[in-house]
């Protein structure tokens, strides 16, 4: 029986190779040996990471449809599919998402901006 001593974390270490040998106690020693190889299964056990790069913290409400309101990257340390990330923002914001790398990504205007209708924007 092979038993945990400490956690595991797949993002340290993938997998495992455990040499064992066995002896007896006989008069002419004898022994075996085997190695065991322990692959990791990777959790979702990491929420996703969100870097701005770039913020304009104001938009003149002459902004032209497609201005760059703000860059950011978003990853996530997991693997596989537990490591895929995907942005959205509410539709009825006047922004969008644009993606041209991979988690990479670029809030830009999608509408005409009007001051007077709301002053203060808040994408989350």
């Amino acid at each position: 029986e092979i038993r945990l001593k400490g956690k595991l974390n797949y993002e340290g270490k993938t997998a495992f190779r455990i040499s064992i040998k066995a002896m007896d106690k006989g008069l002419y020693e004898m022994s075996a040996h085997c190695d065991v190889l322990v692959d990791i299964i990777d959790v979702n056990d990491n929420a996703p990471e969100v870097t701005l790069t770039s913020l304009s913290s104001t938009v003149s409400e002459d902004a032209p449809v497609g201005t760059v309101v703000a860059l950011f990257s978003a990853t996530d340390k997991d693997s596989e599919r537990n490591g895929q990330v995907q942005c959205e923002i509410e539709k009825k914001l006047p922004f969008k998402l644009d993606s041209s790398m991979k988690n990479y990504y670029e809030l830009l205007v999608q509408h005409p901006v009007d001051r007077e209708n709301a002053s203060l924007y808040d994408v989350t």
